[in-house]
C-alpha cells in the first residue's frame, strides 16, 4: 500500500481533503485487520475447502484494499494545475451504469465464487455463486478445464491455458484475470486466483480457485481512463489554442514596443505608447488591439477596439479588422466611413462577432483630431493638469446592425495635450457609476495630475500600467497614449 500522505501537504479544499485523509486511514486501518484475519486463516487441512476459500477471499480483500489506498490517494493529491476549472467547464459527465443483471451494488453476493477440479478423479465441483457468475444452471453444472477455454473471448484463451499449464506442472499460483461471454450474451471479467493441492507424494492432486467478478470495477477504470485522456486532451487543445492566440496577436498588433513618434519630424508629432494588460481570470486571449501609422497624406492613425469572444476565433477576427481598417486608412477613407465599413465587414463575416472601436485621424499641421466610435468608450482629454471625455459622435456596436452611418466629429488639440484610447476592459473596474462614469474612468481622468507631470507617453502608460496592473479584470485590456508636441 502506498504511504500515507504528510499531513502537512497542501490541499486546495482543507474540508474534501480532511474527508479523503480519515478515508485513507480508515482504509489502511481495514486493510491492517484483514491482513491479520488471513493471517489467522492457517489452513491445517489443505483438503478443507471452506478454509482455503477464506484465504483466497482475504488474499482479494487485501488486494482491493491496496487499490482503495493508491484511488484514495490519487484523489487527496487531486488533479494538475488549472485542470479541474477548464474540465469543469467542458468535460461531460460519464452516465452511470447499472449492473449487471443478478448483481447487487456493493455486495459480494453473486460476485465471488470457488472451484476445485481433481485431476484424479476428473470431478468437478463449483459454488453455486460461481454459477451464477458464468451463467449456468445447476442442471448444467461447472467446466471441465478442457471445456473452460470455450467461454472464454478467443484473445483471453492463451493467458488461461498459460495460467493452468504453469499452475499444474510448475506448481505456480494462479493469478490473472480474463473475459467470459455468457450464453445470455453478457461479457464478464473475472479475476482467478488459485494453487495446486498436492498429495501425500507431492504431486498434484487438484486445483482449487477463487473467480470474483470484477466486471463493475473494470468499467469504472474504463471510465476513469476515459474521463482522464479526455481531460489530457482538453488541456492539451487549450494550451494549444492559447499558444496560437498569443503569436497571432503579436503577429498582428504594431510592432513597434516601447514607444512611437508620428511623424517622426516636423511640428506637431504625436508622442505614442500603448500597453496591452491581459484578463486576471481567463486562460484564454481576449480580442483587444490598438493601432497606430503613418498615413501617405502626413496624418496619423489612432485606433483602439475591441472583439467578443476570445482565443483563435477572437484574434484571428481581430486580424481581419487590423488588416481592413489599415487598408482603407491608407485609402484616405473617413473616420465615420471606414466605421460603416468594418460594420459591414463583421455582418458578412463567416465568423459572426461583435466588437467596439474608436477611430482617429490627427493633422498635424493643423493639430485637427477626426474621429468616430462604434460603441466604445470616448478619448479622454488631458489638458492642463485636468481630464475628461471626448463627447462622442453616434455609432453602434460593430455587426449589430446593418446599414448603419457612423458619425464623426472633430477636436482641436493643444501642444502637451495627452489623449488617452482605451478598452472597454480598462474603464469597467468594480463599483457602481458615479457622475455618470464607471469606476475605471473616474480613476483614469483621476492621474490628470501624473500625466502632466509626465515627460513621455510612455510614461503616462507606465502610469496607467501601475495604477491598473493589480486590478481584477474579466477581460483583456488595451491603452494608447498620445503626447501632442509642440
Amino acid at each position: 500500500m502506498p504511504p500515507h500522505p504528510p499531513a502537512d501537504r497542501p490541499a486546495p479544499h482543507p474540508s474534501e481533503s480532511a474527508a479523503v485523509d480519515a478515508l485513507i486511514n480508515r482504509t489502511h486501518r481495514l486493510r491492517g485487520d484483514v491482513d491479520a484475519v488471513r493471517r489467522d486463516t492457517v489452513l491445517i487441512d489443505e483438503d478443507d475447502p471452506q478454509l482455503r476459500w477464506q484465504r483466497a477471499l482475504c488474499d482479494l480483500a487485501v488486494h482491493q484494499l491496496d487499490d482503495l489506498g493508491a484511488h484514495l490517494g490519487q484523489l487527496r493529491q487531486g488533479l494538475p494545475s488549472g485542470a479541474a476549472e477548464q474540465f469543469a467547464a467542458g468535460a461531460a459527465q460519464p452516465a452511470r451504469q447499472a449492473p449487471p443483471a443478478g448483481e447487487q451494488p456493493g455486495s459480494l453476493i453473486g460476485r465471488v465464487g470457488s472451484a476445485e477440479w481433481n485431476l484424479l478423479t476428473d470431478e468437478v465441483s463449483w459454488s453455486d455463486e460461481l454459477l451464477q457468475i458464468f451463467g449456468r444452471t445447476p442442471g448444467a453444472g461447472p467446466l471441465s478445464l478442457d471445456d473452460l477455454p470455450s467461454v472464454l473471448l478467443p484473445e483471453d484463451q492463451p493467458l488461461l491455458t498459460a495460467l493452468v499449464t504453469d499452475c499444474l506442472v510448475d506448481g505456480k499460483p494462479i493469478d490473472g484475470e480474463f473475459r467470459i461471454l455468457r450464453t445470455d450474451g453478457q461479457l464478464r471479467t473475472l479475476h482467478m486466483m488459485g494453487e495446486p493441492v498436492l498429495d501425500a507424494d507431492g504431486c498434484t492432486a487438484s486445483m482449487w480457485a477463487v473467480l470474483r467478478d470484477v466486471s463493475a470495477l473494470r468499467r469504472s477504470q474504463q471510465v476513469v481512463h476515459r474521463t482522464q485522456d479526455s481531460l489530457e486532451r482538453q488541456q492539451h487543445i487549450a494550451r494549444t489554442e492559447r499558444r496560437m492566440a498569443v503569436e497571432l496577436r503579436e503577429a498582428v498588433l504594431p510592432p513597434w514596443r516601447g514607444s512611437l513618434t508620428l511623424p517622426d519630424r516636423g511640428p506637431g508629432s504625436l508622442d505614442i505608447a500603448a500597453h496591452y494588460l491581459p484578463s486576471d481570470s481567463s486562460a484564454l486571449i481576449g480580442g483587444g488591439w490598438y493601432d497606430a501609422m503613418q498615413l501617405p497624406d502626413g496624418r496619423t492613425l489612432l485606433a483602439v477596439g475591441d472583439l467578443t469572444g476570445h482565443g483563435i476565433q477572437a484574434t484571428s477576427t481581430m486580424a481581419m479588422i487590423l488588416g481592413a481598417l489599415r487598408g482603407m486608412a491608407v485609402a484616405g477613407i473617413e473616420p465615420g466611413a471606414l466605421m460603416g465599413h468594418l460594420n459591414q465587414l463583421l455582418q458578412t463575416s463567416i465568423q459572426p462577432a461583435l466588437g467596439s472601436a474608436v477611430c482617429c485621424r490627427f493633422d498635424p499641421a493643423t493639430r485637427r483630431l477626426d474621429w468616430a466610435q462604434a460603441g466604445h468608450p470616448a478619448p479622454l482629454l488631458f489638458r492642463n493638469g485636468v481630464g475628461r471625455p471626448v463627447p462622442p459622435p453616434d455609432g453602434v456596436l460593430l455587426g449589430a446592425a446593418s446599414g448603419v452611418a457612423y458619425e464623426q466629429d472633430e477636436v482641436h488639440l493643444l501642444p502637451g495635450d495627452v489623449l488617452v484610447l482605451h478598452t472597454d476592459g480598462l474603464a469597467r473596474g468594480t463599483g457602481s457609476m458615479h457622475n455618470g462614469l464607471r469606476p475605471g474612468t473616474e480613476t483614469l481622468l483621476g492621474l490628470a495630475p501624473r500625466f502632466a507631470e509626465a515627460r513621455t507617453a510612455q510614461e503616462c502608460v507606465r502610469t496607467v500600467a501601475e495604477e491598473f496592473g493589480g486590478t481584477e479584470r474579466l477581460d483583456d485590456a488595451c491603452v494608447l497614449i498620445a503626447r501632442i508636441g509642440a
